[in-house]
């Protein structure tokens, strides 16, 4: 229920609730709908046994090569760009 309530924000023009990502995403969900599965909305954050924080998240580029819509290219990477950047300002 909560992807069809972001795709509507996005398709009514409505910044989505859930997600930093929610303007580029939103676009792809608009785009290709099952594409949520491909989307990096679990990031994971883990102590390693060092002491040292891991984050870790899926490149939405690597992903979505898998769904033949070439609009999704564009959309792939301004996400992980800025997921890329949001981890590297963490270290």
């Amino acid at each position: 229920m909560q992807i069809f309530d972001v795709a509507l924000a996005c398709w009514l023009g409505m910044p989505a609730p859930l997600c930093v990502h929610s303007k580029t995403c939103g676009r792809a969900l608009l785009l290709e709908n099952r594409i949520g599965t491909m989307l990096p909305c679990n990031v994971i954050v883990q102590e390693l046994p060092s002491g040292k924080v891991e984050v870790a998240a899926i490149d939405p580029a690597a992903s979505m090569q898998a769904v033949d819509n070439p609009e999704l290219g564009e959309v792939a990477v301004a996400v992980r760009d800025k997921l890329e950047s949001v981890i590297e300002g963490l270290s």
